[in-house]
């Protein structure tokens, strides 16, 4: 999954930001979106792909220390989060303001370990500058404010979840299979690029000689279709112990939070156009969390109904959560 930050990263610089801001700004956050404009990978392509390493400073004795392989990337990404306002913030300039505090405040915090650069350009600038917009009561209002945004987002792509395409990949897996397939099979499958042998048939040759057996088939190299530019992607943690009272893990790097081992959970994301989606809910990711099951899930409501070739009707409301539709490794 190594190519893009997790969706996890940008909900922890939520949170983060959230802190930061304290609680007499009157902001709360809900939720957050990502678009991404433009990547470049830190790599070089030669005989097999290679990272651009950082060069850690030498021994004492003038020998190169050890280094650990990282990979980096870097991003031009807009963030759209989901706010809830208090009373105070009630008038345009006062929410402009606040927004412009926002911005101010996330240039100098880190996003998945990553400096934040503003734009370079006056045009580049102009039209990314921070805005704070209230949500209509009206939902047809609400669709035509959201595609006003979406097209201000352009060109650039969202991360959305599919966690639909990884159940329906499953049975179709299983089908015909004496052993069911499982999650960790279906997400293996939709995470690679496949190549399959598949027989074609041929029709015979017009005078083709009598005594020469005619072929009626041949072989042909097929590569999977995918219905969109899907991805793995880790969206949360699974619970391997029990919660930890805070102060009681020895060497914990926070001695006042409670803490919990876990492990990571993926699950199948797709990179879409923001002009293909109809409100903000399918956009946005918001984290959750199951005590019955110790899952901590960012989840996302983009649930296409029919998804085929360029076009999709995507779901008008927020589809309820599936039991378990991740892969935990």
């Amino acid at each position: 999954t190594w190519g893009f930050p997790g969706i996890t990263d940008f909900v922890g610089l939520m949170a983060a930001l959230e802190r930061k801001l304290g609680a007499a700004a009157g902001l709360q956050f809900n939720g957050v979106g990502v678009v991404c404009h433009r990547f470049e990978a830190q790599t070089h392509r030669g005989y097999t792909h290679s990272f651009h390493l950082s060069r850690n400073p030498v021994r004492k004795d003038g020998s190169t220390a050890g280094i650990v392989e990282e990979g980096r990337i870097h991003l031009d990404i807009s963030l759209v989060f989901d706010v809830s306002l208090s009373s105070q913030v009630a008038d345009d300039a006062a929410r402009q303001q606040l927004a412009q505090t926002v911005a101010d405040l996330l240039a100098t915090m880190r996003i998945a370990g990553g400096s934040v650069i503003a734009p370079h350009s006056p045009r580049s600038r102009r039209a990314l500058q921070p805005q704070l917009r209230l949500e209509a009561e009206d939902p047809k209002q609400q669709a035509d404010e959201f595609a006003k945004l979406s097209r201000r987002l352009l060109p650039g792509f969202a991360l959305v979840a599919r966690d639909d395409l990884l159940q329906d990949h499953q049975r179709t897996l299983s089908q015909g299979q004496s052993v069911p397939a499982t999650a960790l099979d279906a997400w293996l499958d939709l995470s690679r690029i496949n190549t399959r042998a598949v027989r074609v048939p041929v029709a015979p040759l017009a005078g083709a000689a009598d005594d020469k057996p005619a072929a009626t088939e041949r072989i042909e190299w097929q590569r999977d279709v995918r219905p969109g530019w899907l991805a793995p992607i880790p969206v949360g943690y699974a619970a391997l112990s029990a919660l930890h009272p805070a102060g009681s893990v020895v060497q914990a790097r926070d001695a006042t939070t409670p803490l919990r081992f876990v492990e990571s959970v993926f699950s199948i994301g797709q990179w879409i156009s923001p002009h293909r989606l109809r409100h903000a809910a399918q956009l946005i990711w918001w984290p959750t969390y199951d005590e019955a099951t110790g899952l901590y899930r960012c989840r996302n409501a983009c649930a296409p109904e029919t998804f085929k070739g360029s076009t999709s009707a995507l779901a008008a409301e927020p589809p309820p959560a599936p039991p378990l539709d991740t892969v935990s490794a």
